[in-house]
């Protein structure tokens, strides 16, 4: 039996993605800044797209800046904001939890003279309010936290930090990593208060190699990316129409009988913790149900390597995942586990499972029962 669970990593490309990628790059293949009807044609997929996006966040079309992924989106929010507004200030607050790809962005602006603040959080991953507002400066120009954590999948009060930000400084940007949240979550920027917004398609059954960043037209943002001046003069380089039509397909389907579906996984996920918490040894540190995102588990298991674990999983057709995809070139602890306490003989020890809905409950027991026989003998193998 083969079970993918690392679904925070990357998914499966939806049948109705992978036909409308090839469609684009085998017969609408015009470029979408040529004059001819190719290149019309082209266009069309473009602003279909920006539609379908927009209309999941309830936002503007023109709000909608397509690039190559969640890193370049956090890159460009980071970067481009920290230079267009620093003679308002160059203060940055951030959090201890953030993918690397917000926090090596943060660290060249600090090479750059820019001052940043990494806000703790609370033992469920939870920033801590108070300290957010302790953080607050007359010199603060951006803020930027994760919506959903890539590997604990707590949920973060953005709406809440929101109105702190706003009410300490309404010019206060707020940018808001939402690549583990979007297509899990309802998310609508100007009622949460979000003037920037991260996401990759691939993690919603898109295509890899796109991504988009919701940018409020009132924001004053700089490119990072200079040329030929395409889309709006803020990305320049030629467009990916392909990847864009397959992104926008992905968030339709995301969003559609989407209640149905979250529900299902969260199912999952909840028998997950449920069965996990009863071994003997082991720690979850994720939420049951709406109080943690639909899809990712985090367990922490005793006297055993995540390492290890995880290809002892793998012999059974098992794929999870040591903890975040992206940070196994950043070799060292997380700095998730490490805030949230995780007692320190666990730091090693966990594991990230993740959800979709082409998962299953026959799944979900298998994994279950693999961990029940592996457990045991890996602790008897690690003490000889």
């Amino acid at each position: 039996m083969r079970v993918y669970f690392d679904n925070a990593a990357t998914t499966a490309a939806s049948e109705g993605v992978a036909r409308i990628v090839e469609k684009t790059m085998r017969e609408d293949y015009g470029n979408p800044s040529s004059k001819h009807i190719m290149g019309v044609e082209a266009e069309r997929y473009l602003r279909e797209a920006s539609e379908i996006i927009a209309s999941t966040l309830k936002c503007k079309e023109k709000e909608i800046l397509f690039t190559s992924g969640g890193t370049e989106s956090n890159n460009t929010a980071l970067i481009g904001c920290a230079l267009a507004n620093q003679r308002a200030g160059k203060h940055i607050i951030t959090t201890g939890i953030e993918h690397a790809s917000v926090y090596e962005p943060l660290l060249f602006l600090e090479s750059l003279g820019f001052e940043i603040t990494a806000l703790p959080v609370d033992e469920t991953g939870h920033v801590k309010l108070d300290e957010l507002k302790k953080s607050l400066r007359p010199d603060t120009i951006l803020v930027s936290t994760m919506m959903v954590n890539n590997e604990i999948g707590a949920i973060e009060p953005v709406e809440e930090m929101s109105k702190i930000i706003k009410g300490y400084n309404s010019g206060i940007l707020y940018h808001v990593d939402a690549i583990q949240a979007y297509g899990k979550l309802r998310i609508y920027p100007k009622r949460l208060g979000i003037d920037m917004l991260s996401v990759s398609g691939h993690k919603i059954h898109g295509p890899k190699g796109i991504g988009f960043l919701y940018i409020d037209e009132k924001v004053k943002i700089k490119p990072i990316m200079y040329g030929g001046g395409q889309q709006r003069g803020l990305r320049s380089g030629t467009i990916n129409v392909p990847g864009i039509a397959g992104l926008g397909q992905a968030a339709k389907e995301a969003y559609d009988n989407f209640e149905e579906r979250i529900a299902y996984v969260t199912s999952i996920k909840d028998m997950l913790i449920d069965g996990a918490s009863q071994m003997d040894g082991v720690t979850v540190s994720s939420l049951k149900g709406n109080a943690g995102a639909p899809h990712i588990v985090s367990i922490s298991v005793e006297g055993v390597k995540s390492e290890v674990l995880l290809h002892a999983l793998e012999d059974k057709g098992i794929c999870v995942s040591s903890g975040s995809a992206c940070s196994t070139h950043h070799p060292g602890i997380s700095g998730t586990l490490k805030g949230i306490g995780l007692r320190e003989s666990l730091l090693d020890s966990t594991i990230r499972v993740s959800l979709c809905e082409l998962n299953t409950k026959e799944e979900a027991e298998y994994f279950l029962a693999a961990m029940e026989e592996l457990i045991p003998q890996l602790r008897r193998f690690t003490r000889k």
